[in-house]
């Protein structure tokens, strides 16, 4: 992978502190995220990938190290980065539509701007019909489809997923896996996508980021340079799926009790 570098993680540690107890969450972490690409970040369980995802996002300050984003350092939350969780984190009280302008009401965008800007993202995640619907009427695939909308209507250079299809039944989360493609290809917007299916990482990935045991560590980046729409039950993609598990097997043997 070549190109701009837009986020530089360099000499990343991260440690937390709570009264004796001391935890070492990341090491030493460098790597470069290139512009329009989209990396996962895979690794044992409390290897730090979330941990890593929050201080690019600007919600946990580095206990050393640097992480710049288009050469600045990174200090705060901001409009630059958006990022989609898990539990969808919609609200519940507003509308598709008025969920999807949420952060455009926060910039103080007339009106009708708006809801021009809802309507194209309704549009492109394929719920026109719904814009009128509340996260309660609507299955999960449908509310994480609103949670990417919402923040890719804000415009962010670079897209935080920490697990987003994780809470999703398995065909769900295979759909919504080639939807996100489908959204990714329209946009090209820079993507960090931490997971812990390796399955899930080669289906999406251009490169694979493979941390180590804690403390994390880049253990070793995977090109996947497999044409789109993949195959899952290809040669090619199980050849990659299984060099990844073999390393990660390595990792989650070193420290098996890891949280």
């Amino acid at each position: 992978m070549g190109g701009n570098v837009i986020v530089k993680v360099q000499n990343l540690t991260k440690v937390f502190e709570k009264g004796s107890r001391r935890v070492v969450a990341i090491q030493n972490l460098t790597l470069d995220i290139f512009e329009n690409e989209l990396l996962c970040i895979i690794g044992p369980s409390g290897c730090g990938k979330t941990t890593l995802l929050r201080i690019i996002a600007g919600l946990e300050r580095p206990t050393s190290g640097r992480v710049l984003l288009n050469g600045s350092d990174i200090k705060k939350p901001g409009a630059d980065r958006g990022m989609i969780f898990p539990e969808f984190a919609l609200f519940p009280w507003r509308t598709v539509a008025k969920n999807i302008e949420f952060g455009l009401e926060i910039k103080n965008l007339p009106k009708e701007k708006r809801r021009e800007i809802a309507g194209y993202f309704v549009d492109l995640v394929n719920l026109n019909g719904f814009e009128s619907s509340h996260p309660s009427e609507l299955s999960s695939g449908m509310k994480q489809r609103v949670a990417i909308a919402r923040t890719l209507a804000n415009d962010p250079d670079v897209l935080l997923m920490d697990e987003p299809f994780g809470s999703l039944d398995a065909q769900t989360r295979n759909m919504m896996q080639k939807e996100f493609l489908r959204i990714w290809d329209k946009n090209k917007k820079t993507v960090v996508f931490v997971t812990h299916s390796v399955d899930e990482a080669v289906f999406l990935a251009d490169r694979i980021a493979l941390l180590t045991s804690r403390p994390g560590r880049l253990k070793r980046i995977f090109d996947v340079n497999l044409p789109r729409p993949r195959n899952r039950t290809s040669s090619d993609f199980f050849h990659i799926r299984h060099m990844i598990l073999k390393e990660l097997e390595v990792e989650v043997e070193r420290f098996p009790d890891s949280p």
